[in-house]
C-alpha cells in the first residue's frame, strides 16, 4: 500500500507535468537508521513497577478492617517494558507465591510475589508476559476470540480459561516445566450469554470432584461443571442490587467458596463485596455467609474481576484482589492482599432460671 506522504510525492510530480522531467533530481540525503544504545532484550521478561498503595490514604498506619480482615498490603502494577500489561481479569496464586493472570486482550501474565518479613506483600519479580494461544497452537488473534475473563487452576495443576465474546472455555494442560499447552474445549453452560456480560467468574470446586469446577455468570447465573459430564445450573450469586455484577470465584476450605462482586454508578464510583459462602451447590436458603469483605469508602477502589485464596505466611487465610484497568486513564492495575481471621462466635444465651411454683396455704 502506498503512504500518504508518497501518495502527495507522485500528486506533486503530476501536477508539474513536463518541467519535471526537464529538472534534474537531487540526490537524497543518506538515510541514518537509529541504534539501541543497548542490547534489545527480547522474550517474555518485562519489568513490573510495583507501588506500594495505602488502605486509607489519610491514615497509612490503618490495617484493620471489620469481619476480621487485615490489609496486607497493596501495589499498583505498571510495566515501562510493554503497553499490554492491563486488562487484568482474574488471576490463581499457587506455591511460593506464583502468581498467573490472565487479560482480556488474551494475554498471560506471571510473576513471583515479593513479601517482607512481617508477610506482607510489597513488590513483584519475575514478571512475564506471553500471549495465549488458540486450538491450532498460535496466539489469539483479536478482541472477540483473545478476552480471557476467569481463569481456575484443576487439583493436578490444568489450567482453564473462560472467554467472552466468544464465549467458550478451554482446557489448557500443564506442562512438566509448569508452561501451558495447546488447549482444547472444555464444557461450558448451555445457555446464551450477552457479548460483554458472558462467563466472568471461575474456580475449580474439588469438593465435587477433582475435574469439577464453578462458572458464573456476570448476572450471577452459577453453574457446576465437570470435564467429564455437562454442566448443571446452582442457585445464583446475587449482588447487592442490579448495579453489581459476579466477577469472580475461589475455591475455600471444604465445600465454601468466595465470590467477588463489583459495582459501580457515577456518585459512588467502584466497589466490591467479597463473601465466603458456606456451599454453593445447596439452595439459598440453607447457605451460610461464613464472612464479607467490603471494598468501599477510603479503601483503594477500582474495577475488580480477579480473585484468589491462598494460605497466609502465618497460617490463615489470604486473599488476593486484582483489578481490570481497561485501558482507561483514571483507572489502575491494582493488586491487594488481606488476610482473615474468623471471628469468635458470640457466648450463648444464658438459660432462664426455672421459676419455682408458688404453694398455696
Amino acid at each position: 500500500m502506498i503512504g500518504l506522504r508518497s501518495a502527495l510525492v507522485l500528486s506533486m510530480v503530476g501536477g508539474l507535468g513536463g518541467f519535471a522531467t526537464q529538472c534534474t533530481p537531487r540526490k537524497p540525503p543518506p538515510v541514518v537508521v537509529a541504534t539501541p544504545a543497548a542490547p534489545v532484550k527480547a522474550g517474555p521478561e518485562i519489568g513490573v513497577t510495583a507501588t506500594p498503595v495505602p488502605l486509607d490514604a489519610a491514615n497509612p498506619a490503618r490495617t484493620t478492617l471489620e469481619g476480621g480482615f487485615a490489609y496486607a498490603g497493596g501495589l499498583v502494577l505498571t510495566s515501562a517494558d510493554t503497553s499490554r500489561l492491563h486488562g487484568l481479569s482474574d488471576l490463581a496464586v499457587g506455591a511460593g507465591g506464583q502468581l498467573m493472570a490472565i487479560s482480556d486482550e488474551g494475554d498471560l501474565f506471571e510473576a513471583r510475589l515479593q513479601l517482607d518479613q512481617a508477610g506482607r506483600l510489597v513488590g513483584l519479580t519475575e514478571g512475564k508476559l506471553r500471549p495465549l494461544v488458540g486450538l491450532n497452537g498460535q496466539p489469539l488473534q483479536g478482541k472477540r476470540e483473545g478476552d480471557a475473563e476467569g481463569l481456575a487452576v484443576l487439583p493436578n495443576g490444568d489450567r482453564l480459561v473462560s472467554f467472552e465474546g466468544n464465549h467458550r472455555i478451554w482446557l489448557y494442560p500443564a506442562q512438566p516445566d509448569g508452561t501451558w499447552g495447546t488447549p482444547r474445549p472444555a464444557p461450558k453452560p448451555a445457555t446464551v450469554f450477552p457479548d460483554n456480560e458472558g462467563m466472568e467468574a471461575l474456580s475449580a470446586y474439588p469438593a465435587a470432584g477433582p475435574d469439577a469446577y464453578l462458572v458464573g455468570g456476570e448476572e450471577g447465573e452459577v453453574w457446576l461443571c465437570r470435564l467429564s459430564a455437562d454442566c448443571k445450573s446452582l442457585p445464583p450469586q446475587s449482588g447487592p442490587d442490579f448495579t453489581w455484577g459476579l466477577t469472580g470465584f475461589a475455591p475455600f476450605e471444604g465445600t465454601a467458596v468466595g465470590t467477588l462482586h463489583r459495582g459501580f454508578d457515577p456518585i459512588r464510583g467502584w466497589r466490591a463485596v467479597v463473601r465466603f459462602i458456606s456451599d454453593p451447590t445447596k439452595p439459598l436458603a440453607q447457605q451460610r455467609t461464613t464472612a464479607a469483605l467490603h471494598i468501599d469508602g477510603a479503601t483503594p477502589r477500582d474495577n475488580f474481576e480477579g480473585l484468589a485464596l491462598t494460605r497466609s505466611p502465618t497460617g490463615g487465610t489470604r486473599l488476593y484482589l486484582l483489578s481490570d484497568d481497561g485501558a482507561i486513564g483514571k483507572q489502575r492495575t491494582l493488586l491487594l492482599a488481606f488476610d482473615w481471621t474468623p471471628q469468635p462466635l458470640p457466648p450463648p444465651m444464658p438459660t432462664p432460671a426455672k421459676k419455682r411454683p408458688v404453694r398455696r396455704r
